[in-house]
């Protein structure tokens, strides 16, 4: 039973994954020309379905577009290095793996992020993100249902939880209660979507970038 477990989104909470996204728009653009909208429709429709984003699952159906098409099915193996190349230590947040070192000087961090089992998990361990929690990583296809599991592996007296979207936040607080403390920060365009203003329990603790907790007093946040 740990004192303080601490808990970290990914996806533009550590890594700015909408930099992400739009370096993937424009190399789909670059390939493919206004069909590569299509690639987005796809990714919207499995969104729906699976409940959290899925690139690789995405390109799969994209694939089907293009039936017959030799050329076409050349460039769509570009897209796929792209993918699963792609240089995510570039996206990583300033300071983001220095809060990780900072945190884990009170307690372990544990990665809890949505996502499938491939792309997700490259993505943290390409960003250099697996290594800074020491391997401490768990993704779910909805994490604030999974509570139970993340208390069974990582029991603890109080959990942070850091996370760009207010909704997860929220839902975890009413699971938890006063054992959770919500950190939001407000980082990509969840966290400034206007239609989210209101409709979710004001986070316990926010900062404008995840950066900003370096100049925080993290042994006072812990204590309190």
């Amino acid at each position: 039973m740990h004192d303080v477990v601490f808990l970290l989104d990914v996806d533009n909470t550590l890594l700015d994954n909408d930099r992400v996204t739009d370096d993937l728009r424009t190399h789909l653009a670059e390939q493919f020309g206004p069909a590569g909208d299509l690639y987005w429709k796809h990714f919207e429709d499995i969104r729906k379905e699976l409940g959290y984003a899925d690139y690789l699952g995405a390109l799969q159906r994209y694939r089907a577009d293009f039936e017959g098409d030799g050329a076409a099915a050349h460039r769509l193996l570009t897209v796929s290095g792209f993918l699963v190349d792609y240089p995510f230590a570039d996206r990583v947040y300033p300071g983001a793996l220095e809060v990780i070192a900072k945190l884990s000087g009170f307690g372990p961090t544990v990665i809890l992020s949505d996502g499938d089992v491939v792309f997700q998990p490259r993505k943290v361990n390409r960003s250099g993100i697996w290594k800074a929690v020491e391997g401490r990583v768990l993704i779910f296809i909805h994490k604030e249902e999974m509570l139970d599991v993340v208390e069974r592996e990582y029991p603890a007296k109080q959990y942070f939880m850091f996370d760009d979207k207010e909704r997860i936040l929220d839902a975890m607080k009413k699971s938890w209660g006063d054992r959770l403390v919500s950190v939001f920060p407000r980082q990509g365009h969840y966290a400034h979507d206007p239609s989210n203003a209101g409709m979710y329990a004001k986070p316990d603790v926010t900062v404008e970038k995840i950066g900003d907790l370096l100049d925080m007093d993290i042994a006072k946040m812990v204590g309190a």
